[in-house]
């Protein structure tokens, strides 16, 4: 697994996720049930400095929807769970449609299951950080405007959460630190392209703090502002993987129908693969990064999570847009589409299609599984061996994109707050480390720390880039083929410098229940086509299953 885990030794803080033998030395130790808690029979807990923000209040977080949320009942509740749960966009679209559902009555539901399971009981998950004041008004205009609305997005009037470092004008944006709790800014966007095609924000998702890329050492789904976001897989015992952990969690135990994550390197795939979703990181500059908390322009990307690849694509062009203020934008000369759903049939086929797999992963049984259904499908599978090949100065290309990023951020957006450097905030941090800072700063030490000449760092980045894209194209260009077969985001790092997407589909769970994804990576602008594939991946195989303490 040398060459497949290279990342892991070095970039754990960014939630690459450890095989097994590798997990023996980390917090990663875990042993749950098949699919949920319930049944637990093992004696490894993972351990937490911190469990519950001391920052949140719940009745101050559900206080402006006092008086709807009481007029819920239980039997209400109950009553809409068939229509609601594990339903797909298309599925709630078609309810609505059917006048068996309204708008207001899906957001109500979320907002309710929420309040009822997320914080401060036997089953909580921290996985939401802030509601939407305006989410209810919202959702009855949209039921007002319904029937005068003509060609409606698929994505009209439904609830998205976004991971709290995406700016919103109705929401603080804190990318989980103290010291941003009082950033209130525009929309990103992202934010604005939602709004436009009809989403509704529902609220901002818990994340790992500061995207990981602050503490070593400290666990994923841990923010000072969010407390620590648990695996409804495996609560308490199984990783939320990070950073975009609150994404991952809240769509998996149906406290939304979609969230928004970001990745830098594998902070979507990786925790769409540990709560068993569909998650897609872009290809860099497909999405706009604009207004999102930074830790790289050079790697940062916006992505969907969601429990389908018909989702995902739905979610996918509905963020869609070209950004010129993004200094990564796609020229005019690549045509990107803003439609990805169009295309997913139940017919899809992959037949003429060549996709590689990593001999090394083959030892996995649910990788091995996935490779038959692929063939099923009509995917042709070539094996070969993968490239033993290094990616130096990783971390310092963080270090100095995050060094002059997140101030520039800070300068534009951070009006309401008191810091405009990492040092600022570190400085901040010292004066409360217990509250804000209990794992420490240590990779914002890092970066501080760190320096580099213009021509340097430019270096760095050319040899990261270039080595990234020989981990793929040699074996692409020898084999012929359209694209690469991994797990989880064991390759989401070469993915990164390589600037190539990738989509992670549940592919099932281990001998202890922990959820794994499927991951299939292509040259850039090739969504169309990973979507294309996972979705006749998904529909062969259906391994999803919702966790069991949060499907009822």
């Amino acid at each position: 697994m040398k060459k497949i885990l290279f990342l892991c030794g070095i970039l754990a803080i960014i939630g690459c996720k450890k095989d097994k033998e590798s997990k023996k030395d980390s917090q990663e130790i875990v042993v749950s049930d098949s699919t949920g808690t319930s049944e637990y029979q093992g004696d490894v807990m993972l351990e937490f400095k911190v469990l519950d923000s001391k920052y949140i209040e719940n009745d101050v977080l559900w206080a402006p929807f006092e008086i709807e949320l009481y007029k819920v009942t239980e039997k209400k509740y109950d009553s809409l769970k068939s229509i609601i749960l594990e339903k797909s966009v298309t599925e709630l679209q078609s309810a609505i449609a059917k006048e068996e559902l309204t708008y207001e009555e899906l957001t109500l539901f979320y907002l309710y299951r929420m309040r009822k399971l997320d914080r401060e009981n036997e089953l909580s998950l921290n996985s939401v950080i802030a509601i939407n004041p305006d989410v209810l008004t919202e959702a009855r205009l949209k039921d007002r405007n319904y029937k005068n609305t003509e060609n409606k997005s698929p994505i009209y009037g439904i609830p998205v959460l976004l991971k709290d470092n995406i700016n919103t004008a109705t929401m603080p944006t804190t990318a989980g630190a103290v010291a941003l709790q009082g950033n209130t800014t525009p929309n990103a966007f992202i934010a604005n392209q939602l709004e436009s095609s009809g989403a509704i924000i529902l609220g901002k998702a818990n994340l790992s703090e500061w995207a990981y890329f602050f503490c070593k050492g400290c666990p994923s789904g841990y923010s000072a502002v969010g407390g620590q976001t648990l695996n409804p897989y495996g609560r308490r015992f199984f990783d939320t993987g990070g950073s975009s952990s609150g994404s991952g969690v809240a769509v998996a135990a149906n406290f939304a129908p979609l969230a928004v994550g970001s990745e830098t390197s594998g902070s979507i795939l990786s925790p769409s693969s540990q709560n068993s979703l569909v998650g897609l990181k872009p290809t860099i500059g497909l999405l706009s990064r604009t207004g999102i908390v930074p830790i790289s322009s050079t790697l940062d990307t916006p992505g969907p999570m969601t429990k389908t690849v018909m989702d995902n694509a739905i979610l996918l062009s509905a963020m869609a847009g070209r950004d010129t203020s993004d200094a990564k934008v796609f020229s005019d000369s690549i045509k990107v589409t803003t439609d990805y759903y169009s295309a997913l049939s139940d017919t899809t086929s992959l037949r003429g299609v060549r996709l590689g797999v990593i001999k090394e992963l083959t030892e996995d049984s649910l990788y091995s599984r996935a490779i038959n259904d692929l063939k099923k499908v009509g995917a042709q599978i070539v094996e070969f061996e993968a490239e033993d090949i290094d990616l130096p100065n990783f971390l310092r290309l963080l270090n100095l994109d995050m060094k002059k990023d997140l101030p520039a951020y800070l300068k534009r957006y951070g009006k309401r707050v008191d810091v405009r450097s990492v040092e600022d905030i570190m400085a901040f941090n010292v004066e409360d480390s217990v509250q804000r800072a209990p794992y420490g700063q240590g990779l914002f030490e890092g970066i501080v720390k760190d320096t580099a000449s213009a021509e340097e760092f430019q270096a760095i980045k050319d040899t990261l880039k270039t080595r990234g894209k020989r981990f793929f194209n040699i074996p692409m260009k020898e084999y012929d083929l359209d694209g690469v077969l991994s797990i989880n985001n064991y390759h989401a790092g070469f993915a990164a410098v390589a600037e190539y997407p990738a989509i992670t589909v549940p592919m099932g769970y281990d001998d202890i229940g922990e959820p794994k994804g499927l991951t299939f990576i292509s040259i850039p602008y090739s969504e169309q086509n990973l979507l294309r594939w996972a979705y006749a991946y998904e529909q062969e195989s259906q391994q999803r299953k919702p966790p069991k303490d949060y499907s009822k």
